[in-house]
């Protein structure tokens, strides 16, 4: 009998697509059905030759078997996904760090399970417990702020949690995340060298890792560069268009404004940018702008944005590394990785206006 009589032979044997098994496999591509069992696991599938593996696949294309992942996985006590937490779909840096993960995890034959805690500590810990409830062999969380400590420790019990972007110095779980601090001395020493004095910070809440860490490492080269940041500390936002805008109003309203201000991410200065078009002044002519992630965004707006570029998806594929060596391997102590932060300089900065330097410095300091 030819192959192709044969499979039409078990196709009419086992009944709708569906219901084909291994053993109809085995059968229409002359092999044990172990040799089929290895040939149509990503896992085992080097442990025949690629003639064989090819030919168990045509027999199953043929018979129309869909391979049942979750039933494998449960049979190896792995459901073979990984529960994915972040902050905010909406934020356009997410986007590269997802396809890190996904890409690390595809390649294993992984999927990743996205959900949104929408900076909610409370949704964050619900979020956990349902992803825990569905089974999945891991955790990486890109959303962590102050108050996810006891619910990812209680995660981290029964799972590997691997943080990335955000961190939880108090929690004690490995994690993958830029150097903020750095970026936020590239940011003020660029400002600097511009002849930049007088400078504001456009912050976000202190109980967020990466935006405690940026604006810290603004502050210290400011001061230590000689200039001074107006108004003090501006009151915290969230990292949103508008809230940027509303800061770089607050900053405006000031009896002596900045000539340049840092914005903890993109969205921000963007929306900063927009309250300097609202109210007739320019940029860089009038103040210049520095962002921070260079989201695809970025180039795009006019002027196009300073920023500092982080490495979104090799932190993405990196936290999934860590995922897996963790699954593989619970024994394994993976260290903290930090990953280098980039300054990309583009048209929304240049010295200060000529009203704000001082009268012998043509360089712009006061």
């Amino acid at each position: 009998m030819t192959a192709g009589r044969e499979t039409m032979s078990v196709v009419q044997e086992a009944g709708r697509p569906g219901h084909v098994t291994i053993r109809d496999i085995a059968r229409a591509a002359g092999v044990h059905p172990s040799t089929v069992s290895r040939a149509l696991d990503p896992v085992r599938a080097n442990r025949i030759s690629d003639d064989t593996r090819r030919h168990v696949v045509e027999a199953a294309r043929a018979l129309g078997y869909t391979r049942d992942a979750v039933a494998q996985g449960l049979r190896a006590g792995r459901t073979r996904t990984i529960g994915v937490v972040v902050a905010d779909l909406a934020n356009p840096f997410i986007a590269p760090v997802l396809r890190g993960i996904e890409n690390g995890l595809g390649s294993r034959d992984l999927m990743a399970l996205v959900t949104e805690s929408r900076d909610d500590v409370d949704r964050l810990a619900r979020l956990v417990d349902d992803l825990l409830a569905r089974r999945v062999d891991a955790l990486v969380v890109t959303g962590a702020r102050r108050g996810d400590e006891r619910a990812l420790r209680r995660a981290a019990q029964r799972v590997p949690v691997v943080l990335a972007v955000r961190s939880l110095e108090r929690a004690g779980l490995p994690s993958v995340t830029h150097d903020d601090v750095q970026g936020g001395r590239l940011a003020a020493e660029h400002l600097l060298s511009l002849g930049h004095r007088r400078l504001a910070h456009l912050r976000g809440p202190d109980d967020v890792s990466s935006f405690r860490e940026r604006g810290g490492g603004f502050r210290e080269a400011v001061l230590a560069g000689g200039g001074t940041l107006v108004g003090g500390e501006l009151p915290a936002g969230m990292p949103t268009l508008d809230d940027g805008r509303r800061l770089m109003g607050l900053a405006l309203d000031l009896p002596a404004p900045p000539t340049a201000v840092f914005a903890l991410n993109d969205l921000m200065a963007i929306g900063a940018m927009q309250e300097l078009r609202a109210r007739g002044l320019a940029c860089p002519g009038d103040l210049s702008v520095v962002g921070f992630n260079d989201d695809r965004l970025a180039s795009h707006v006019v002027p196009a944005l300073t920023t500092v570029r982080l490495p979104g998806y090799e932190l993405g594929r990196i936290a999934a590394d860590t995922a897996v060596l963790l699954i593989e391997d619970p024994t394994y102590t993976p260290a903290r990785l930090t990953l280098p932060s980039t300054l990309v300089v583009r048209g929304s900065t240049a010295p200060p206006p000529a009203a704000a330097r001082g009268p012998h410095d043509p360089g712009g300091v006061p």
